[in-house]
């Protein structure tokens, strides 16, 4: 080795992030011919498989990672086995490279300096994987082989220099689109992590109604940190602000100014970044990775497996049910290699918790009456973060909106309401199509569901969060109505109509008060089954109108016997006469009236 090379060797370690689909450009100045090269890269955090490359001079900076992309999807797309395909094109295009040759899915390079000059470095995340992301550690020596252990100490030596501009890094544009209404005067936007010397920029402008926009950056403890308002009347309002150390956790508020003590409404655009003072002018292209933290979209469906109850006095029913739950979190990512497993399962929101962090899309079942008895309850964690959530319990729920007014020809709505407790700028609710469904055998004898739906729905709780409502509608079997009180019903008023042609009017007040008697005791037998209402339903309508009808008649049988006792017994016949046919005709009305009356 010679003196100039001793002098040299030195090992450098850098750490930074690596989102999906992007390249960290490093340039290696000034290497020696002869002089070895040792580099090592792990993720440490998130889901991380990272990709060591030594591009060939001959390429630029750009098209190292590009056209090796493209000829790697190509080559698969045409059928050809990535694993063959990869490292045949990597050896066109790069002096030296790896994906795994550390410990689990850690790379490593050696490579002995041909010759004088500058060369360059790339890291990215493996080809051989899909998206992966995270932070990353890198090792770069010169004539130091401990690095490949991964464990090698720096010295201080400044061997590789990132390229900034072209890694994109600290660089960061992004434009996202917002509505304030007289409900909802005011949002917020979770700000990613920042490093101290970072420039945070903001513009805002109002696209639509009356609105005045005003944005304020706060701190993770809610601390105001800048704030902008529009001049006058004004519609567009900036912010600056630097950041003196690495910080996380910030929030940039947005809410809508009074004007005359009226809020102002309307559309707006927020256009934010970092380290790009362009943002100012409000016209700077989107770029980098986000700069705001998005919502999280939960996936939520609901397996409907049992009914176990309906109380219509109580206006409540019993389910036995499923819900899931599938979001994706990068800070739920990890690496495979370090548990040795394709994902983590947690038996508990417990285990969860204290594992992963307190977050998660926690909710609330809104018409919940009684304690919700949990069955069993799994989380299962993928390594790109992805988070499945499985429950399946007992609850009694309210119905509040039964409504009786066709019973027992009625359909009565029914919903399970999921709220999440975190506001929208957190978790919003998305229909899983997939794992909404009714089971076959429902355990209900009374009630058959005819159709069932989803719905995602914003509710206004102390902020405003994401609502999903399962609904399905339920029908009665008629078969028991049918039998048991509209046949004897029928036969009833048949029987007090063959009366009639009984010329003892005595006999025939005493049946018909016996059928008054028997509709008296069908109304309680009803009453028995529903709430107290404060309107009438179409089986109170029937029993009312029979009732009615039948009152009357043992009245009208009475006066019959009263002027038979009389010695007007020809009036008596003259009259029974026309209310032979009165008798049917009142019924036909009355059934008509009630139909029209309950469509």
């Amino acid at each position: 080795m010679s003196a100039q090379t001793q002098e040299n060797a030195g090992i450098q370690e850098l750490t930074g992030r690596i989102e999906p689909d992007q390249v960290i450009f490093f340039d290696l100045p000034g290497l020696q011919a002869e002089e070895t090269l040792f580099i090592y890269a792990n993720g440490t955090g998130g889901n991380l498989d990272p990709f060591l490359a030594l591009p060939n001079t001959s390429l630029t900076r750009g098209e190292a990672r590009r056209e090796f992309d493209l000829e790697v999807n190509r080559s698969i797309a045409e059928g050809r086995d990535p694993l063959l395909v990869i490292p045949e094109i990597a050896d066109r295009y790069f002096l030296a490279w790896d994906d795994d040759s550390g410990a689990g899915y850690d790379a490593t390079v050696r490579y002995t300096i041909p010759a004088d000059g500058d060369y360059r470095l790339l890291l990215f995340s493996s080809p051989a994987k899909e998206n992966t992301f995270g932070t990353y550690r890198l090792l770069v020596g010169i004539d130091a082989p401990q690095v490949l252990s991964g464990q090698a100490e720096p010295t201080g030596a400044a061997i590789a220099v990132l390229d900034r501009g072209a890694s994109e890094v600290g660089m960061a544009v992004q434009e996202v689109d917002g509505t304030l209404t007289a409900n909802r005067t005011s949002t917020f936007y979770t700000v990613n992590p920042v490093t101290g010397g970072d420039t945070f920029y903001a513009f805002i402008e109002a696209t639509s109604g009356n609105l005045i926009p005003v944005i304020v950056l706060r701190d993770f403890g809610g601390k105001p940190l800048s704030a902008a308002v529009p001049a006058g009347d004004g519609s567009t309002a900036t912010l600056e602000y630097t950041f003196d150390d690495d910080s996380e956790g910030n929030e940039i508020e947005v809410f809508s100014r009074s004007l005359n003590g009226a809020n102002t409404t309307g559309d707006y655009r927020l256009l934010v970044g970092l380290n790009v003072p362009a943002v100012l002018a409000g016209d700077a292209a989107p770029m980098g990775s986000r700069v705001l933290e998005e919502p999280i979209r939960v996936m939520v469906g609901f397996e409907l497996d049992q009914i176990t109850a309906v109380d219509q006095q109580a206006e409540n029913f019993g389910v036995v049910g499923n819900i899931w739950m599938r979001w994706t979190d990068p800070a739920l990512a990890f690496s495979p290699d370090e548990c040795n497993c394709q994902f983590k399962v947690y038996r508990s929101i417990d285990e969860f918790v204290t594992a992963e962090g307190q977050r998660w899309p926690e909710f609330t079942l809104f018409n919940q009456q009684e304690r919700r008895w949990t069955q069993n309850q799994y989380i299962t964690v993928r390594p790109d973060g992805t988070a499945t959530y499985y429950e399946r319990f007992w609850t009694l729920l309210q119905a509040p909106d039964f409504n009786f007014r066709n019973y027992p020809f009625d359909t009565q709505d029914f919903y399970v309401r999921v709220d999440s407790l975190y506001p929208e700028e957190f978790y919003v609710y998305v229909p899983w199509e997939e794992k909404t469904a009714v089971g076959g055998q429902l355990g209900e004898e009374e009630w058959y569901i005819t159709s069932y739906d989803t719905n995602i729905s914003s509710v206004q709780i102390n902020t405003q969060n994401s609502r999903y409502s399962f609904h399905f509608e339920a029908a009665r079997h008629l078969t028991f109505y049918i039998l048991r009180i509209l046949v004897p019903i029928l036969i009833i008023i048949l029987l007090t109509y063959i009366t009639f042609l009984l010329k003892d009017y005595g006999k025939r007040a005493d049946i018909a008060s016996a059928n008054l008697l028997l509709f008296i005791a069908f109304n309680f037998t009803i009453a028995d089954d529903l709430p107290r209402l404060g309107y009438l339903t179409f089986l109170d309508t029937i029993l009312v109108t029979t009732f009615t009808i039948t009152g009357a008649t043992v009245a009208y049988n009475l006066y019959l016997r009263w002027l038979a006792t009389e010695r007007q017994k020809e009036i008596a016949e003259r009259i029974d006469r026309f209310m032979v046919w009165s008798y049917p005709l009142a019924y036909i009305t009355a059934l008509t009236a009630i139909a029209l009356l309950f469509p």
